[in-house]
């Protein structure tokens, strides 16, 4: 039976692929990448610096691309982490590529610190933001054991410089360490929510006031539910923060309950439609939006389903639960995905008081040899 993973689909889940090739160290070839758009057939801009960017992160990894970029055969390398810096394409933002590397981040041979240049806000429909990042996928990291030792640091997402699409200019940091295994995680009981944190973030707008505004509207809402609600405004102008040339508003709002667990919801004015949307428009549609993953259920949102199931197919061979409300459909791609590569299958079991699903696999027992034995 040959190693290599053969994908005829074109540029589905093509980060995701990439990132199994390597923990699994098996080739893969993708085929069909848009074949069938005459005007512009292949592989995007965006794709292209993703690989770019993985090649930076490893040793001896090998990619073959055909002339119309409709095919790609990549060999994977050795992971080894250390310092990078990456510019972003502006078709993307910088929250696609962060969420794209952010499994592979604790398994290489040293702590990686990759500091990224390109779009921060803005494009919340497509991309999620590296706000939503920090709140959402962090607190997963330390669930799974990495960061957690005395003598590393955490993981860590730190907006330096920020940037609204379409036009890039802002810069973020993530930091993560190294760990030898990551942690079996039993996540099942939801809690109940006691409050409410988020951030009102502008760029570039002359009035300061349209971020209080976003902010009021969403508290207006969340206050008639639980009195815990702190929403902070957080105003960039080009000359106090040098911040991107182009105006942004966004919402990012999460949810701590009584066991830790921790729901996120964002949005942000459509720069196609701009002036559709009032500033309290957008806050209650972001407080609605938060409402709504919490009305779902379950220990985690729902962008963060692939990363977990992930991670837990790496665990100890040791058996890992997780309550999530609705399985959305790219996390079904990803289950069948860590079939295929890892041979692990999950346990699905629904919950019909609750309305959420629980579940189980045994970890595959995944190691970093990279990291000394202490």
């Amino acid at each position: 039976m040959s190693r290599t993973l053969r994908f005829e689909d074109g540029a589905c889940q093509f980060r995701q692929r990439l990132v199994v090739s390597i923990l699994s160290q098996r080739p893969v070839l993708i085929r069909n990448i848009r074949a069938d758009d005459l005007e512009n057939p292949g592989l995007k801009d965006y794709e292209a610096s993703f690989l770019r960017l993985i090649d930076s992160m490893t040793n001896g990894s090998r990619m073959e691309i055909n002339n119309t970029g409709t095919q790609i055969r990549f060999q994977p390398g050795i992971l080894l982490g250390g310092d990078i810096e990456h510019e972003c394409p502006e078709s993307r933002s910088i929250g696609w590529f962060l969420e794209g590397i952010m499994p592979l981040a604790p398994f290489g041979k040293e702590a990686l610190s990759i500091y990224f240049k390109g779009i921060t806000d803005g494009c919340c429909e497509l991309d999620p933001s590296p706000d939503y990042l920090q709140k959402s996928a962090l607190p997963l990291f330390a669930r799974f054991g990495i960061g957690v030792d005395e003598d590393e640091s955490s993981a860590q997402i730190r907006v330096l410089q920020r940037a609204a699409a379409p036009t890039g200019g802002g810069k973020v940091h993530f930091a993560c360490p190294i760990v030898k295994e990551l942690q079996p995680i039993d996540f099942t009981d939801p809690g109940k929510i006691k409050r409410i944190r988020g951030n009102a973030i502008s760029c570039k707008i002359v009035s300061t006031s349209m971020a209080a505004r976003v902010s009021y509207a969403a508290k207006g809402i969340f206050h008639k539910l639980l009195p815990d609600v702190w929403i902070y405004t957080d105003a960039h102008t080009q000359k106090n923060h040098n911040c991107g040339p182009s105006p942004g508003l966004s919402l990012v709002v999460s949810s701590e309950s009584t066991t830790g667990v921790i729901m996120t919801a964002e949005c942000c004015l459509d720069q196609s439609q701009r002036g559709s949307e009032l500033p309290e428009e957008l806050g209650q549609r972001g407080a609605c939006m938060l409402l709504e993953e919490i009305r779902r259920g379950g220990c985690i949102d729902t962008c963060c389903q692939s990363l977990a199931f992930l991670w837990m197919c790496l665990t100890p061979e040791d058996v890992s639960r997780i309550r999530v409300g609705t399985i959305s459909q790219y996390s079904v791609e990803t289950l069948r995905l860590l079939k295929r590569v890892f041979d692990v299958e999950f346990k699905v079991t629904p919950d019909m008081d609750t309305k959420t699903v629980m579940m189980s696999c045994l970890g595959t027992g995944y190691r970093n040899m990279a990291k000394a034995s202490t």
